[in-house]
């Protein structure tokens, strides 16, 4: 029996300091990912990314500089797809807000890493959604 795909979406989101990029990374307990939640029903992917970005960490403004493309993650845990988008965030601070429905924090931390040290913290699934980013730019 074929168990429909759940299709969650994010944006793997890269700002500059000092001349280089580093990539937002949100961890929840052991495991660092990026930005990302559940498409609802009749919602477009991208907007539901988007929207997913500004709940988790307040940022607004993505600037998609490199198109609309994205990656796709192989189905994991209950049949779950990972679909990541690519953009810049030239403005704001990250904020974690406490969720109504969980009573704190989606995430518990937050980090702005280079290329490297976020492959260091990226587990394999993740870590091909950051090398398609890396290769972009």
């Amino acid at each position: 029996m074929n168990v429909p795909s759940i299709l969650s979406a994010g944006v793997v989101i890269v700002r500059r300091f000092d001349d280089r990029y580093r990539y937002l990374l949100l961890r929840v307990r052991d495991y660092w990912d990026f930005s990302k939640g559940i498409v609802e029903p009749g919602e477009d992917p991208l907007a539901a990314a988007i929207r997913e970005v500004q709940e988790e960490t307040t940022l607004t403004g993505l600037d998609f500089r490199w198109g609309r493309g994205y990656i796709e993650t192989e189905p994991y845990g209950k049949n779950k797809i990972a679909r990541y988008y690519f953009a810049e965030s030239l403005q704001g601070e990250v904020f974690l807000p406490v969720t109504e429905e969980l009573g704190k924090a989606e995430h518990e931390e937050f980090l702005w890493l280079e290329y490297d040290a976020a492959r260091r913290l990226l587990v394999p699934r993740v870590l091909e959604v950051l090398d398609w980013a890396g290769k972009i730019i």
